[in-house]
């Protein structure tokens, strides 16, 4: 069993600290992230937490899943392998582009 958690449904109020100390009750943590948008810099609810063995890390699902934190029911459970992201955004072809030709900007 993996030991890194996914931590879900958090209040925009929780800082890393208080994941850390809510986790700390069930084992020994090794690292605790929050995830941040890109944009605006504030937390986007959800993080995760490393504990040091898998039966710290089943401890704390135990404890934590459901379990109200910042008037939050948490969602606790063992963090998915990031899925590699193929293709992406980035708009398509299909003449929606403007194109270059003959040293003349076509606008």
């Amino acid at each position: 069993m993996n030991t890194k958690l996914f931590v879900g449904n958090l209040s925009f109020n929780t800082t890393e600290n208080d994941l850390q100390d809510a986790f700390a009750a069930h084992g020994t943590v090794v690292e605790a992230n929050l995830m941040m948008d890109r944009m605006s810099g504030r937390p986007r609810g959800f993080g995760f937490v490393t504990m040091s063995t898998a039966e710290e890390a089943q401890k704390a699902i135990e404890a934590l899943n459901g379990a109200s934190v910042d008037g939050r029911n948490l969602t606790v459970n063992i963090a998915k392998p990031r899925e590699e992201r193929t293709g992406g955004g980035g708009g398509g072809g299909g003449g929606s582009r403007r194109e270059f030709s003959g040293g003349r900007n076509r606008y």
